[in-house]
């Protein structure tokens, strides 16, 4: 076969024809994922994920009730009619609501920044979709992450890579799969780079190949945090003081969850230098700040570990750390403390080690493990 779709290695543990359950975003990737997956014989569907309402998480312009974005979910259909597959719409709004963005709002109150796509990811997509397609009689599902599976017959073990475009590459926010998981999924555009995907989607006339990737939280379509996370917990945020490293308050802040590491603008300080950010006392109800190399931290600890293609290791390992999506992993000493929690030391201090950001553990581009800086 010619084109992208020859390129698809199915390094799964069961490289057989099966059924797949595809999750269609409907955007261009998830698309060509059933594109592919059916051009290679595989008995596949489409399924999209009703996550969340305007209604309850506000910031929509319209000041309507429509879902996520009901667009989406008629361009997944559009997609399954032009190519004959089944489409099924689930609705896990309540569990969303629950996991997602409970642990969302939760983190950002105690000072902390999180990622609720990785928290989506493994809580919804790769535990209550992968059920709910089992219960409908697909095996396998697939998405239209930039990631790559293998087997390795040696361990008996699933294991998650880095895809072949980097600039692509998604694995870091996929470190919560369990091996099951990893078992029974496909991820078709490994092996692709986004021109590619896109050319794919052209040419075979599908309604989604021209849609912009969405970049922010979808539950936060107007990118405003702090309107968020006021209006969903119906409560004032107390404001509270900015001090220095001595303790010396030099500035007022607006409240706890509006502010992350790292962070120099929106301080409202005048300083001769800049100020970052680089420490939110939540008991204290302070925000610490520095100058840019205060910020930098050569050691961490990492908790909720998930060992991702190998078992939990036993002695400290030498790996690549990376603490962010946009990150270039570093050079680190990986100390195990029991089967779900290690200590990092990075070779070089690194900026912004944020607490309740994913560290996600490479050996070269295989996932080893991940977990959330404490």
């Amino acid at each position: 076969m010619r084109g992208p779709a020859g390129r698809i290695r199915m390094e799964t543990a069961n490289e057989k024809k099966t059924a797949v359950l595809v999750a269609l975003s409907g955007g261009v990737d998830s698309s060509v994922a059933l594109l592919l997956l059916k051009r290679l014989g595989h008995d596949v569907a489409g399924a999209t994920m009703k996550l969340w309402d305007y209604a309850d998480v506000g910031g929509n312009p319209h000041h309507d009730g429509r879902c996520c974005d009901l667009e989406t979910i008629n361009n997944a259909r559009a997609v399954c009619d032009a190519l004959g597959a089944a489409h099924y719409v689930f609705d896990f709004t309540q569990r969303f609501k629950e996991v997602v963005i409970g642990d969302f709002v939760s983190e950002y109150r105690s000072g902390r920044t999180p990622n609720p796509c990785i928290v989506c990811n493994t809580e919804i997509k790769w535990r209550l979709f992968l059920e709910r397609a089992r219960q409908i009689g697909y095996n396998a599902i697939a998405t239209g992450h930039y990631a790559r599976t293998g087997y390795d017959p040696r361990t008996g073990r699933c294991y998650l890579k880095r895809a072949v475009d980097d600039s692509r590459d998604q694995s870091y926010a996929l470190w919560g799969i369990d091996q099951d998981g990893l078992r029974r999924t496909f991820f078709p555009l490994g092996e692709l780079t986004k021109m590619e995907t896109r050319r794919t989607a052209a040419e075979a006339g599908l309604k989604t190949a021209d849609i912009a990737d969405s970049m922010e939280i979808c539950f936060v379509a107007d990118n405003r945090y702090e309107r968020f996370v006021r209006e969903w917990t119906g409560e004032e945020i107390p404001p509270g003081d900015i001090v220095d490293s001595s303790g010396a308050v030099i500035g007022r802040h607006k409240g706890i969850p509006f502010y992350t590491i790292g962070q120099r603008r929106g301080l409202g300080i005048a300083h001769p230098t800049p100020l970052y950010v680089w420490a939110i006392d939540a008991v204290n109800n302070r925000i610490v700040v520095g100058e840019k190399g205060d910020a930098h931290r050569k050691e961490m600890t990492v908790s909720r570990v998930n060992w991702v293609s190998i078992p939990p290791a036993q002695e400290p390992l030498s790996a690549q750390v990376k603490i962010r999506y946009q990150h270039t992993a570093q050079p680190a000493t990986v100390i195990p403390d029991g089967a779900d929690r290690v200590t990092v030391t990075f070779e070089a201090a690194q900026p912004a080690v944020t607490p309740g950001q994913s560290a996600v553990i490479y050996d070269g581009d295989v996932v080893l493990a991940g977990g959330i800086i404490d």
